[in-house]
């Protein structure tokens, strides 16, 4: 079959790697895609919300298959495009309709999700511009540290934990007064503190049936300890060293059954993955937020574990067969390695070589903010490239991530050196 991916990270690149390793993948594109998944799919240079161009692609390469990638495109209804379409409603598209998407483009929404369906959570309110002193007085009930989360899609920039009341109504302000992250914070959630460990779990499902994958956990923060400002992901390790067995059930039993169990409750059309960002508090798992697509860089450290031929999985998805599917999982560990620009979150330069890729040999790169510029591969985003590794051990794997890092090098290359530091 011809498999169209849509998206350009290190998380599409991981895909386009996975699926092509597939029998039934006869061609595969990527839509822009970047110099990783040149290497193992076609490029089309068209962005993911560009609808009718992705339309043309699909009818002319006559694709049977859409994996979305990003959150946008999924948010803004690609896939009622694609159903409302006379000539694409016979393509599978995997990817949740709009409806279900705004568990990830709103707070607010996923919140009232999570109340309705009974799924722990922490406590919450919501405002406005209009009732930004009711805010206030809502900060003033609770204990530091305060986190204020932007309603809207804010590229994972949009949640902020600080310790200073003072400082938090500044923020709060800014957000909703400022406009600091656009329309994304016209209305921002303000939630209680969590005390505890994140892990993020990912979660297959066709509507009825669902399959969990691998848990995995990311490091959010720029700097080493956790310090910094957010970022997008600087490193995953996949499996959580400290997600038992006994946690594991809980975490089904209490969050992803009623999750997949809440969409069906509430009609709202679910075929893909949803990815539920964690915190274990005390012995409990309790949901930080939904995210409505695979993570990045997760995805990294979770399909490489993956032995299933994706393809079959995600056939499986859109057919509503995912109780047919057993899923196999690698016992090794994989760790993941994010190298980023020098500046990143903030401003930073493009265009630098990246060189010694080739000579990479005990990991995988998946490339993510990199284009292929006169037969060279240099930077284009942020997040630069992602070097995946499997060890006996997360420590080992981890070991061997850094070992083929020190054969990268680009100007300003920047990575944290502690990813696995607080296991």
């Amino acid at each position: 079959m011809n498999i169209l991916i849509l998206g350009s990270g290190g998380r599409e690149h991981t895909f386009a790697w996975k699926i092509a390793q597939s029998k039934t993948c006869k061609s595969l594109f990527v839509a822009p895609g970047n110099s990783g998944t040149a290497e193992v799919a076609t490029n089309v240079n068209i962005g993911v919300n560009d609808f009718p161009a992705i339309k043309q692609l699909v009818l002319d390469k006559a694709v049977d298959l859409v994996v979305v990638g990003p959150e946008d495109p999924l948010v803004n209804g690609i896939h009622d495009f694609f159903l409302n379409d006379e000539a694409l409603k016979h393509v599978a598209v995997i990817g949740p309709q709009k409806a279900a998407a705004e568990l990830e483009g709103s707070k607010e929404f996923a919140k009232e999700f999570l109340y309705r369906h009974n799924i722990p959570t922490a406590a919450y309110e919501s405002f406005t511009k209009a009732t930004v002193e009711q805010g206030y007085a809502f900060l003033e009930t609770l204990t530091a540290p305060y986190v204020l989360k932007a309603d809207g899609l804010a590229a994972g920039k949009g949640v902020v934990i600080l310790n200073d009341i003072d400082e938090a109504k500044a923020e709060l302000k800014s957000m909703l007064v400022d406009s600091k992250f656009g329309s994304a914070s016209t209305k921002v959630v303000i939630e209680e503190f969590l005390d505890g460990i994140e892990l993020s779990c990912f979660v297959l499902t066709d509507g009825t049936n669902y399959k969990v994958l691998p848990t995995a956990k990311d490091y959010k923060r720029i700097g080493e300890g956790d310090t910094g400002l957010n970022t997008g992901g600087m490193g995953a390790v996949s499996p959580v060293p400290f997600a038992t067995d006994a946690f594991l059930e809980k975490i089904e039993q209490r969050i992803v059954k009623p999750t997949v169990e809440g969409l069906k409750k509430d009609n709202l059309p679910y075929v893909g993955f949803i990815f539920i960002g964690l915190i274990k508090v005390g012995d409990d798992p309790k949901v930080i937020e939904y995210n409505v697509r695979m993570g990045d860089p997760e995805t990294e450290v979770v399909f490489p574990r993956l032995k299933n031929d994706l393809v079959d999985v995600l056939q499986a998805m859109a057919n509503g067969t995912l109780d047919k599917i057993d899923i196999a999982i690698d016992s090794r560990a994989a760790t993941t390695i994010m190298l980023v620009s020098g500046g990143y979150p903030e401003a930073y330069e493009k265009g630098k070589v990246i060189t010694g890729i080739e000579t990479i040999e005990d990991s995988i790169p998946f490339h993510a903010g990199a284009q292929l510029e006169d037969g060279k591969v240099v930077t284009s985003g942020g997040r630069v490239m992602s070097i995946t590794s499997y060890g006996e051990t997360y420590q080992e794997a981890i070991k061997k991530s850094y070992q083929s890092i020190a054969k990268l090098q680009f100007d300003k290359m920047y990575y944290r050196k502690d990813i696995g530091f607080d296991l």
